[in-house]
């Protein structure tokens, strides 16, 4: 009898499953809406989805956006799907607070019919291609789209539309310092910020931020800033004048004791001898009287 395992296909059919449903995702986010789309529904029979990759609606943000949609309307449909007898909102969740606040009744929408697997694909998709999220919710949602369906960072680059390096480095930030990401997060710090400070051990990390934000540093500076955190200047050691140096030598062999003589740049200075007893300073108290 054969002793030979029967692959283990678990793994990979699901790598393959979700592989597919980021497909239709993918092909959903580019597809053009069907005739007659988009249409406009009342606000109160759309809900938030539970897929926003959004951690925090800024006040100050969405006042402006919603003083911008009394004066002109919403302009950028948000993008649904039917949920019992309403919608739920796959992306343009903030475009729906601020209709809110602006007082009109209706949205224009864009209606997916998509599964519960798509639509967590098509929201992270979405908010990351057109929603102006801070670099760290950017990070946080490639992060879930990563690990959720299995993908490399250049199969997660061509889902969302960026380079591979740009989701590599958007992902590194999750690295960093928790303080540095609120700070991050609140859009004190920028991206650039964000990388140059990732050089630095995490210890130092957040220090370096609140200086950086403290003194509102260009990148550049920031990096210049991390450049002498890494490699502080090492103290220069002044040179002993050889003379001085001579001076010690016979002193301590006239003393008997260690004689170290500090000798400032204007002529001032300071003549230390050092001993370890009572007996041993009786003696060097001897030799300086019989001189």
């Amino acid at each position: 009898m054969s002793s030979r395992k029967k692959p283990v296909l678990g793994r990979n059919l699901s790598s393959m499953l979700s592989q597919a449903t980021l497909k239709h995702a993918v092909e959903s986010a580019a597809a053009e809406p069907a005739a007659g789309s988009p249409r406009s529904l009342p606000l109160d029979r759309i809900e938030p989805g539970p897929y926003q990759p959004r951690s925090r609606f800024d006040s100050d943000g969405l006042a402006e956006l919603a003083e911008s949609i009394r004066a002109q309307g919403v302009i950028q449909p948000i993008v649904v799907r039917p949920a019992g007898e309403g919608y739920q909102i796959i992306a343009g969740e903030r475009r729906w607070r601020a209709a809110q606040q602006a007082g009109i009744e209706e949205i224009p929408v864009i209606v997916r019919e998509v599964s519960d697997e798509v639509a967590v694909a098509l929201a992270l998709i979405e908010n990351i291609q057109r929603e102006n999220l801070n670099p760290l919710e950017e990070a946080t949602a490639l992060k879930r789209l990563v690990e959720d369906f299995q993908l490399t960072h250049q199969q997660a680059a061509a889902a969302v539309g960026r380079s591979r390096s740009t989701v590599t480095n958007l992902l590194r930030l999750l690295d960093l310092a928790r303080e540095v990401r609120e700070l991050l997060g609140d859009r004190h710090l920028e991206m650039g910020h964000a990388r140059a400070l990732l050089s630095l051990p995490a210890a130092q990390q957040a220090a370096a931020a609140r200086e950086v934000v403290r003194r509102q540093l260009s990148v550049r500076e920031t990096e210049r800033l991390v450049r002498r955190l890494l490699n502080p200047p090492k103290k220069r050691m002044r040179s002993v004048d050889p003379d001085i140096l001579r001076l010690q030598e016979q002193l301590s062999a006239r003393l008997g004791a260690t004689v170290r003589i500090q000798h400032g740049p204007r002529g001032k200075g300071k003549l230390i001898i050092a001993y370890h007893s009572a007996d041993e300073l009786e003696g060097i108290i001897g030799h300086l009287q019989d001189d």
